[in-house]
């Protein structure tokens, strides 16, 4: 740990108690200290340090409110986490930037002074199948300009997933598709974000874009579709054993966080547009336009 890992782990001891004791972390610190400490690519074991920051977040995040009975997930809920009114991230879903599943173009008149006709676009082989709410083709942009270490984030809630068991978890990422989710080409897909960050009855876990790697990977023309679990077992880091284990218990909360400045690579682009937002099988494409 370097010098200023331990100036911050100093700070992070004296304000947060054991993770077994309390999930949620009370501690400014601890966001900070997270985002100079994200696992690497492939790894598969992670400090007490990075874990306490990990759940610290979910603590200065509010809780999410509802009136849906309980495990109906259909709604992700973007904010912006910027106490010091940086103004330099985003959350929010916006018309015209998903992954086309059943969009049509517009063919101009011979004059092209209008619309001629519509034809329908075949969807993107990463996305033959999305959320039948989605009217206006609506994507979830995250966005983190600068550096990485500034006290901010992107965040998305995860609504009316407290009280299930999961087995499956993914978004589809607007990236170039003939390439992997690890390519240099557009939306950040790293180690630390996007990430989910799930706190459940037994333990917290968070799961990556690229740590633990998918389980899953379908490549479109302008889009990858990415799954974790589903016909595998559902895989994160763990809060108790800082390994990658099974993701077990009963569903308290799910957010996904977004915390990587354009000082991160492979991209160094600070952005990602995600879209289909999975759990157990259940896609969201749509929600919130939150942007300020």
């Amino acid at each position: 740990m370097s010098a200023r890992e331990s100036y911050f782990y100093h700070l992070l001891s004296t304000r947060v108690g054991k993770l077994q004791n309390h999930l949620f972390l009370g501690s400014a610190a601890v966001l900070l200290l997270f985002t100079i400490a994200h696992p690497a690519q492939g790894q598969t074991t992670i400090s007490a340090s990075t874990v306490q920051l990990n759940v610290g977040l979910l603590n200065l995040l509010p809780q999410p409110t509802t009136t849906d009975p309980p495990g109906s997930f259909k709604h992700v809920q973007p904010s912006d986490f910027d106490p010091g009114k940086t103004y330099l991230v985003q959350s929010s879903w916006l018309s015209g930037m998903g992954c086309p599943t059943n969009a049509s173009i517009a063919v101009p008149n011979t004059n092209f002074t209008g619309v001629a006709y519509t034809m329908s676009l075949p969807p993107d082989p990463a996305c033959t199948t999305g959320d039948p709410n989605d009217q206006h083709n609506e994507g979830l942009l995250l966005v983190k300009t600068g550096p990485t270490n500034n006290f901010a984030s992107a965040t998305a809630e995860l609504i009316n997933v407290k009280g299930i068991a999961l087995t499956e978890l993914g978004y589809d990422i607007r990236k170039y598709g003939p390439t992997t989710h690890l390519g240099p080409l557009g939306s950040h897909c790293g180690a630390g974000a996007p990430r989910f960050d799930i706190v459940t009855t037994t333990d917290f876990f968070f799961v990556g874009c690229s740590s633990p790697p998918p389980d899953f990977e379908t490549p479109g023309d302008g889009w990858i579709r990415l799954r974790w679990g589903g016909n595998a077992p559902l895989m994160g880091f763990s809060a108790t054993t800082f390994t990658v284990e099974q993701i077990t218990g009963t569903v308290q909360r799910i957010v996904i966080v977004f915390d990587e400045g354009t000082d991160t690579g492979p991209d160094f682009f600070g952005a990602a547009i995600l879209d289909n937002i999975d759990v157990n099988g259940t896609l969201v494409g749509e929600g919130s336009v939150t942007a300020n």
